[in-house]
């Protein structure tokens, strides 16, 4: 995810965002969901990389997952978050 951390939107001031882990991300986050507070105009590659600086752990889990905005799949990581949004982060799935 090579796109900017932040980008312009009419939002002002910080949002917060759900974020749920799953999986190994879970594991590697220590936590099931938290509230993360955003600077406003975070895209989901921001909030990656913001997640990412918690923990080299983490950081790799997050380079393999797929991500969902308010249960919508995320195809662009330049997509821009908005106060009140829940992201699930959802690690690769084996088996079967």
């Amino acid at each position: 995810m090579a796109s900017p951390a932040v980008r312009p939107a009419g939002e002002s001031g910080p949002l917060r965002v759900t974020v749920r882990y799953f999986a190994a991300a879970r594991a590697a986050a220590g936590c099931e969901s938290e509230i993360v507070t955003l600077p406003a105009g975070t895209s989901v590659a921001g909030l990656v990389e913001i997640l990412a600086v918690r923990s080299d752990r983490l950081s790799t889990v997050l380079r393999r997952c797929s991500y969902l905005r308010d249960g919508i799949a995320v195809r662009d990581d330049t997509t821009v978050l908005s106060a009140g949004d829940t992201v699930d982060v959802l690690p690769p799935f084996a088996g079967g």
